[in-house]
């Protein structure tokens, strides 16, 4: 009998079928066993009745993380037992026989334990199997394909940008050394910017899903050291406007694509999906944003400040989504000298850059701008960066041979699926987080594991 997946149960009512998943919870009532079967998409109730005494043998002997395949009679609840909205809450297994894929052992916490962030960490392989951490990891796949469909619905093409670079790709952030061929040091990609540019002057509007590493000994709720960046550039623009455009309706479809499908999981996670309001997204400067700040919440320390404060974002969130009924705000004009060395100025005021941040639910989620495009100017920004341009002669090609006016940004995966679910950290939002102390094991506990085997083998 073929296989069938867990969600398509509801579609075989009175139907003997075959299911194959894991045991998630055994309740044992009386001389009735009720288990809670799950598989890559979802989960199922299933009972195993006494008549049918050789499944009810193997199921006594079941335990929490058992594979199994099921054979089993899809039965419609009774109307009182109907639990609705709930996947396959119409419906109950009847197990007729239970083939044993693979054995568990005992779990080393409670099924239903409150773990802590650090637990839930050192214990991965299992913990992802937990339904609340699957929901998060549902969320966002969501939100990288209605990301990626987006773009495409509005003319992009997508590419692979390297994680190996020669250099520091935007000549800041601290990299990460990688020994190369030829005794040549090369570095993890902090970026994809300066390749998104590159593609712009062949195929004009461009987007890539990057991984990018950044060696900060930063140890925040917001920080990570490996990280998924949703990026897009596009050409002939005419400021960092027509990147805000194009970045609203990508988080608008987003956003319309999580609310359509998972709003059972901001229910569980006591969240709402995100409020977009009809109007465009709430636009301010920075110094507009500083004056709000200052007047309606008494942060009068913001004024004149080249960035915003996490206490700054949450307060102009709260502001934007009071007075604009959005979850969303876009801050501009942020000062040159504190943007990346290809970041437009305004013409009008050249201290201020064309350039933005998007914050989500009081975090920055994505910043853009629009950049550079004449070689002259570009060679003189790096030189007053104190930037060699010879480092950077393979990117300075595209400007030498013409390239149109371009712009873009980049979205951080983790930062936006964090701020949906209304998360305390990132790290809860990144499958096999890697920080300052944490390579999937905590670097600590390796180090004491390292010295414990050294010493077993000089005694031996």
């Amino acid at each position: 009998m073929t296989k069938i997946a867990i969600a398509e149960l509801e579609s075989h009512i009175d139907e003997t079928v075959t299911i194959g998943g894991w045991v998630d919870v055994r309740r044992d009532h009386g001389k009735l066993i009720f288990m809670d079967i799950r598989d890559g998409r979802g989960y199922v109730q299933s009972v195993v009745l006494p008549e049918h005494a050789e499944a009810l043998e193997v199921a006594t002997t079941l335990r929490s993380e058992d594979v199994v395949l099921i054979e089993g009679k899809v039965n419609k609840r009774p109307e009182r037992m109907i639990k609705e909205g709930q996947q396959n809450g119409t419906i109950e297994l009847e197990v007729l026989g239970i083939e044993i894929l693979s054995k568990a052992q005992e779990l080393p916490f409670d099924h239903d334990a409150d773990l802590n962030l650090e637990t839930l960490l050192d214990f991965r392989p299992l913990t992802l199997r937990r339904k609340e951490i699957r929901d998060i990891f549902t969320l966002q796949a969501t939100i990288v394909q209605a990301y990626r469909w987006s773009l495409i619905q509005q003319g992009f093409m997508e590419f692979q940008a390297p994680a190996l670079v020669g250099g520091d790709a935007e000549g800041g952030a601290e990299a990460f050394k990688v020994e190369y061929y030829k005794d040549r040091t090369a570095f993890l990609a902090t970026s994809p910017q300066l390749y998104k540019e590159i593609m712009v002057g062949a195929f004009e509007k461009v987007f890539t899903i990057a991984k990018i590493f950044r060696g900060e000994k930063s140890a925040t709720t917001r920080h990570l050291s490996e990280i998924t960046q949703m990026d897009f550039e596009l050409g002939f623009v005419k400021d960092h406007t027509d990147v805000m455009k194009v970045l609203e309706q990508v988080i608008r479809d987003v956003s319309k694509a999580v609310t359509e499908q998972h709003q059972d999981i901001f229910e569980r996670f006591k969240t709402t999906a995100p409020a977009i309001p009809e109007q465009p997204f709430p636009v301010y400067t920075l110094a507009e944003a500083q004056e709000i700040l200052s007047k309606e919440f008494g942060l009068t320390d913001a004024i004149g400040e080249p960035d915003m404060e996490p206490e700054h974002e949450r307060k102009i969130c709260e502001w934007a989504l009071k007075e604009h009924g959005s979850d969303f705000v876009f801050i501009t004009h942020f000062p040159t000298a504190k943007r990346g060395f290809y970041t437009h100025e305004d013409p009008e005021n050249p201290e201020l850059s064309y350039s933005f941040d998007l914050i989500h639910r009081g975090l920055e989620i994505n910043s853009g701008a629009r950049r550079l495009d004449n070689y002259d100017k570009l060679v003189a920004k790096l030189e007053s960066k104190g930037l060699d341009p010879k480092k950077f002669h393979f990117y300075l090609q595209a400007f030498k041979f013409g390239i149109p006016p371009h712009g873009g940004c980049s979205t951080g995966l983790e930062r936006i699926t964090a701020r949906m679910l209304d998360l305390k950290n990132v790290k809860e939002a990144t499958a096999f987080p890697r920080d300052i102390n944490r390579i999937d094991s905590l670097l600590s506990k390796e180090e004491k594991s390292t010295e414990a085997g050294k010493g077993s083998e000089t005694e031996a």
